[in-house]
């Protein structure tokens, strides 16, 4: 990993492994995995891992903890309710606690709109209960 990131395909998904088994401890056995499912779209976790976990969250410059800050308010604002509930449990692994979160959601209603911040309680509620 250089200052700017990590370079070369091999590098980015070591490193997005890497990120991945960081942010959803057990979830994934060790190694590298296929993750393709053989139905339409089958290569966009791939994808994912090498160019959102390998090239960004792998970088340098922000902590794991800020990037969940900043991702979760991201998502907010997007209404992506769904990437949200996966990002929850990320932050919570990352060291977020329930509160933070909560503040966060309380936080982007000033700027999302309070539906946004509604359906992200909902999302969060979910991810935290189910």
């Amino acid at each position: 990993m250089t200052d700017k990131g990590v370079e070369g395909t091999a590098d980015l998904r070591a490193a997005g492994w890497k990120a991945m088994r960081a942010a959803l401890p057990g979830v994934f056995p060790e190694g590298d995995i296929d993750l393709r499912d053989g139905r339409i779209g089958e290569d966009l976790v791939d994808i994912g891992l090498t160019s959102v976990r390998g090239a960004l969250w792998a970088r340098e410059g922000l902590t794991a903890r800020d990037r969940s800050l900043v991702t979760l308010g991201i998502l907010i604002a997007l209404g992506a309710e769904s990437e949200l509930k996966t990002h929850v449990r990320v932050a919570l692994a990352n060291g977020l606690t329930r509160d933070e979160i909560a503040e966060v959601i309380y936080h982007s209603s000033g700027y999302t709109g309070f539906p946004r911040a509604v359906a992200a309680r909902t999302a969060a509620r979910e991810a935290l209960e189910g």
